[in-house]
């Protein structure tokens, strides 16, 4: 063991058990969703769930097991390189390695491995944010060696992923960084000139793009185009009020089928609600609310400031990601194509938050008082 490195204690198991809960209910749901769209596209109903095993689950598996063991401490080192490869990575997606898809730059192929380096940034961006802030906490109050920096680096990350385009990417990840830097003791008045600043140059990007427009405009009046703008939200509600209290039963949904678009995707919860029910969605729920509540309460016990923003980073991740992605299908917010967590169908997605799962059952080894 290094020097100054304290023994291991015993890991948080409420958050091993929450974190393996949410995972394979995931799958399970995602069986049920893709089954149909797997059997016409492949012939081959458990394509998108073997897919996702191989992926997602194995992939995150090595990767939670790997952070479990590495002293957390270690990512403090090596923060600024962790986010300089995880933009070189997002630059690459304009280049021949990327890959377009629904007129969308997203994706980076290397080799037989296809993955989104954007969803990379929700472990990079948060490590380097919390060793940033914690190395010298009378930063977060200072305008030019605080603030300024902080502009800089959230304006270089936010251009890259709007280019993909990634709006709703940008929305979380800066949500995330503004709680960081608020949680670090920022005054109050940087906090609210970035907000404004970010809400008018969302604003400007919105009224200049069409589809992130139009997105506003049906959501204002989703009634107005049922069969074009309206059309995902309006079977979403549909599913979600098919399902009722206790569910049509598990695998039995037939917006699936015929009209819910996206099923493996961002609408799976509409597909949760409708095969559940309204119990068995608000078991989902639950269930994340609960993991989200104990890696906040694990920060009480953390000795540490560099530990205690990332958990703090992690568990906004989540709960910021995991809120989009239902209020959107609720009709609550605008539509934003955001995958909710451990439940929708992509590798990497998945991959990310159980490696995230390992680095904070690593903090609770070692960082609690």
């Amino acid at each position: 063991m290094p020097r100054g490195v304290k023994a291991a204690g015993r890991p948080d198991y409420l958050i091993i058990a929450g974190l393996a809960f949410l995972v394979l209910f995931g799958l399970v749901m995602l069986s049920s969703a893709s089954s149909y769209l797997g059997k016409v596209k492949f012939d081959d109903s458990y394509y998108y769930l073997k897919h996702q095993l191989l992926f997602g689950f194995l992939i995150g598996l090595i990767g939670f097991v790997i952070a479990s063991r590495i002293y957390y401490r270690y990512y403090e080192k090596i923060a600024i390189f962790l986010l300089l490869f995880s933009i070189l990575l997002l630059v690459l997606v304009f280049t021949p390695l990327g890959v377009s898809a629904s007129g969308a730059e997203r994706w980076l192929n290397i080799g037989p491995i296809s993955f989104q380096p954007a969803e990379l940034l929700k472990i990079t961006f948060v490590i380097y944010l919390a060793a940033w802030l914690s190395n010298n906490l009378r930063r977060s109050k200072a305008f030019w060696s605080g603030f300024v920096p902080f502009l800089i680096v959230c304006g270089v990350v936010s251009g890259l992923l709007i280019k993909q385009p990634s709006t709703s990417s940008v929305a979380i990840l800066m949500s995330v960084a503004l709680i960081l830097y608020f949680v670090s003791g920022a005054k109050l008045s940087h906090i609210l000139s970035t907000i404004l600043v970010g809400a008018m140059i969302l604003g400007v990007i919105i009224y200049i793009t069409p589809y992130r427009l139009n997105r506003i405009t049906t959501f204002l009046n989703p009634e107005a185009d049922l069969l074009a703008g309206g059309y995902q939200l309006n079977q979403a509600r549909i599913a979600i009020g098919s399902g009722g209290l206790w569910g049509v039963g598990y695998g039995q949904s037939t917006t699936k089928i015929h009209y819910l678009p996206e099923p493996i995707g961002d609408s799976i919860f509409a597909v949760m609600a409708e095969e559940f029910g309204f119990v068995g969605a608000g078991v989902f729920i639950g269930a994340l609310i609960f993991f989200i509540v104990r890696i906040l309460l694990l920060t009480k016990t953390v000795s540490d400031m560099f530990g205690k923003l990332i958990l703090i980073g992690f568990a906004s991740v989540l709960a910021i990601q995991a809120f989009v992605n239902m209020a959107a299908m609720t009709g609550l917010i605008p539509l934003t194509g955001t995958p909710l967590p451990f439940v929708s169908y992509g590798g990497t997605a998945l991959a990310i938050f159980m490696t995230m799962g390992g680095i904070m059952v690593n903090i609770s080894k070692y960082a609690r008082g």
